[in-house]
C-alpha cells in the first residue's frame, strides 16, 4: 500500500457520512423504516442481522456468483428466509457470470503472475496447508444438498437486476444496496439504466484491499490474510469481476460506504462465537451450528456499520476504483486522497480501516437474539 497520507477520520465523522445523519446507533423504533437491497454471493448471519434489525426493510435479497455459483448461493438464501420466518422478502437471481473475467482467464492469469489465495466458484484447492476446508468445485448448474437443509419456497421469477431498477424508481433516494460479493449485478443495472446508481439513496459494499494491518496470528482467519503481505491491493470481490467494478465505482452515487478487506483480518467466526451466537436464538442454532468457523466476519461487517456506524474506529475518504488491465494488477484496488484522482468519475467514499471487533460481535449477537416473527410480515 502506498497512500500519500493516511487521513483517519473518527467515528463521529463516519456516522456523519453514512446515509447522511450523524447516526451512531440504529435509528429508534419510531423511526421510519430504511429500505435496503441486498446484494450478495451466498447467504449467511449478515442476511440474518439485516433481516432481525429493528426499522428495516429488506426489499429484496439478490444473488450472483462469486463465493459459490448463482444457483447454489439462491439455495442459501432462500433457506435464510425460510429459517429467519421472512419468506416475504423475494430472493431473486442475479449474474451467473462475470463480465468478462472467467476461470479460463484466471487460470492463464496464475501461470504468468502467481496463484491467487481465494477463487470463489472457481477453487479447487488451497495453494498450501489451511485449516479451512475446500468448498467442493462443481458445474454452475449443480446446486448440492445444504447442510442447513434444502429450501422448500422457490426464487422470483423477476431478474434481480431488473428488480433493483424497478425498486430506486418505486421508492427514489430512499434504498440502500449493500453488495458483498462481486458487483456484476449492480454493473448491469447501471448500464441498463443509467439513472440507477443516483436514484438510490447509498452504496456500502465489501470490497477491495488498501493495506491490511491488523493480522492477529493467533487465529485461523489470519490463514486469509496471507495474500496481503504481497499483494496489499488484491482483494476477491474485485478480482472475481474487475470491469464490473470500476462500472460500478464510477457511478454517480449520492453516497458510498466502503468496507474493504482491512478491518476483516482484525475478526473470526470461532467456534466460541460461533457457539454464543447458536445460544442466542434456537431458531438459529441448527444453522450455526454446521458453520465452519477460522472464517473472517467479512459481510457482517458491511451490514453491520450500516446499522451501527458507532462500530467503525477509523474511516478516511478517498476516491476508489479497480485495475481492469489484464496484466499483473488486474482487479487491485486503486485508491487516491482528494485532489490526487485522475478524476475519470471516480466518486469520493467512506472507507472503513478499522472497527470495534469486540462490539461488533455483541452486536451480531444482539441482533440474532431478538425474537422472530410468529409469520412472515405482510
Amino acid at each position: 500500500m502506498r497512500i500519500l497520507r493516511a487521513l483517519f477520520r473518527p467515528v463521529a465523522l463516519a456516522a456523519t457520512l453514512i446515509g447522511g445523519t450523524a447516526v451512531c446507533a440504529p435509528p429508534s423504533h419510531a423511526a421510519e423504516a430504511r429500505k435496503v437491497i441486498v446484494d450478495d454471493d451466498g447467504s449467511g448471519i449478515a442476511e440474518w442481522m439485516l433481516l432481525q434489525a429493528p426499522n428495516v426493510d429488506v426489499l429484496g435479497i439478490t444473488i450472483l456468483s462469486g463465493d459459490v455459483w448463482r444457483d447454489e448461493g439462491v439455495a442459501h438464501a432462500l433457506r435464510a428466509v425460510e429459517i429467519a420466518h421472512r419468506t416475504d422478502v423475494p430472493v431473486l437471481r442475479g449474474a451467473v457470470y462475470p463480465l468478462l473475467n472467467s476461470e479460463k482467464l484466471t487460470d492463464r492469469w496464475e501461470a504468468l503472475y502467481g496463484k491467487l489465495v481465494w477463487k470463489g466458484a472457481w477453487m479447487k484447492k488451497w495453494v498450501e496447508p489451511t485449516v479451512q476446508s475446500t468448498p467442493p468445485y462443481h458445474a454452475p448448474d449443480v446446486v448440492p444438498h445444504l447442510p442447513e437443509g434444502d429450501p422448500t419456497i422457490k426464487a422470483s421469477d423477476e431478474p434481480a437486476v431488473m428488480f433493483m431498477i424497478r425498486k430506486v424508481h418505486e421508492f427514489p433516494g430512499q434504498v440502500t444496496i449493500i453488495a458483498t460479493g462481486p458487483m456484476t449485478d449492480l454493473a448491469l443495472a447501471q448500464r441498463l439504466d443509467p439513472s440507477f446508481a443516483s436514484l438510490a439513496k447509498e452504496l456500502v459494499y465489501m470490497g477491495g484491499s488498501l493495506n491490511p494491518q491488523q493480522v492477529r496470528p493467533d487465529v485461523a482467519a489470519a490463514q486469509f490474510a496471507r495474500e496481503f503481505a504481497n499483494s496489499p491491493r488484491r482483494e476477491f470481490n474485485f478480482r472475481f469481476d474487475p470491469e464490473a467494478a470500476s462500472i460500478v465505482l464510477r457511478a454517480p452515487w449520492r453516497h458510498i460506504v466502503a468496507v474493504p478487506a482491512d478491518p476483516s483480518t482484525a475478526t473470526e467466526l470461532t467456534p466460541e462465537f460461533l457457539h454464543k451466537l447458536a445460544a442466542a436464538n434456537p431458531a438459529f442454532a441448527g444453522t450455526i451450528s454446521k458453520r465452519e468457523p477460522g472464517f473472517p466476519l467479512w459481510d457482517e461487517i458491511a451490514a453491520a456499520v450500516w446499522l451501527d456506524p458507532s462500530l467503525i474506529k477509523h474511516s478516511e475518504e478517498l476516491y476508489v476504483d479497480v485495475n481492469s488491465q489484464f496484466g499483473a494488477g488486474y482487479g487491485d484496488t486503486l485508491s487516491w486522497t482528494p485532489g490526487y484522482q485522475p478524476d475519470l468519475d471516480e466518486q469520493r467514499e467512506t472507507v472503513v480501516r478499522t472497527i470495534d471487533a469486540p462490539k461488533l460481535e455483541a452486536f451480531i449477537t444482539s441482533l440474532l437474539a431478538r425474537p422472530l416473527p410468529s409469520s412472515p410480515p405482510k
